[in-house]
Order: structure tokens, then C-alpha cells, then sequence
């Protein structure tokens, strides 16, 4: 299950138009940022283990409902993703100017969308 929000449609809808303008740079930017979306609502694991016979049996018995992302917890996952492609382009700044270049305007594209009204 996915969730719909104005953030995450504005992200589709502009994965769509990459597709189709065959922008391959836009369409990794905005598919990273759209599984760091669906990867902020996963269930954490747990890291005990427990006897064999206290596990839980039967269908769907060891399934857990995703947490469901607040626009503002979105918001915020979409900043981290920003702020990582813009260390990035100051990591490649000396040695490999052109990903610098490519970081940088990754990061502009995830801000302007995230800035745009629905």
C-alpha cells in the first residue's frame, strides 16, 4: 500500500514526464526519493529472537501495518535526501566536477518540487 500524498504526486507526476522525456538523471533523482519515502514508512525489525513455539502461526499472522508519514515527516525525509545529494556534490567537487554538477542539480530538482504548490 502506498500512500497519496500532494508531495508524492507531485513526485510521480514528474517521474512521468522524465520517463517520457527519457531523462535518465531525473528519473534515478526522483525514484531514490520516492523508495526513501516508501522505505521511512517500513516496519522496523526486531532484533530479538524468541522461542520456536511463541512464534506467531497462520496466515497473515506475522504481518504488521506500515507506519503512515505525516506531509511533514515527508517533508523531512525529502530534506535528508537533498541534503545528501548536495554533501555529495561538495564530496565530488575536486575530484569529479561533472557528478559534482549532476549531485547539485539533483538536489535543485528534489527542492523545487518540494517547494511547488498543488
Amino acid at each position: 500500500m502506498t500512500t497519496d500524498s500532494p508531495l508524492r504526486s507531485r513526485l510521480r507526476r514528474a517521474l512521468l514526464e522524465a520517463r517520457r522525456a527519457r531523462d535518465a538523471e531525473t528519473v534515478s533523482t526522483l525514484r531514490t526519493a520516492l523508495a526513501a519515502l516508501e522505505n521511512a514508512e517500513a516496519v522496523p525489525a526486531e532484533a530479538t529472537a524468541g522461542a520456536l513455539e511463541d512464534a506467531p502461526i497462520g496466515v497473515g499472522a506475522t504481518e504488521a501495518p506500515r507506519r503512515v508519514l505525516s506531509d511533514a515527516d515527508e517533508v523531512a525525509v525529502l530534506d535528508a535526501e537533498i541534503a545528501s545529494l548536495r554533501e555529495a556534490g561538495r564530496a565530488y567537487a575536486c575530484s569529479v566536477p561533472e557528478r559534482a554538477a549532476a549531485a547539485r542539480q539533483a538536489a535543485g530538482r528534489l527542492s523545487r518540487l518540494r517547494d511547488e504548490q498543488d
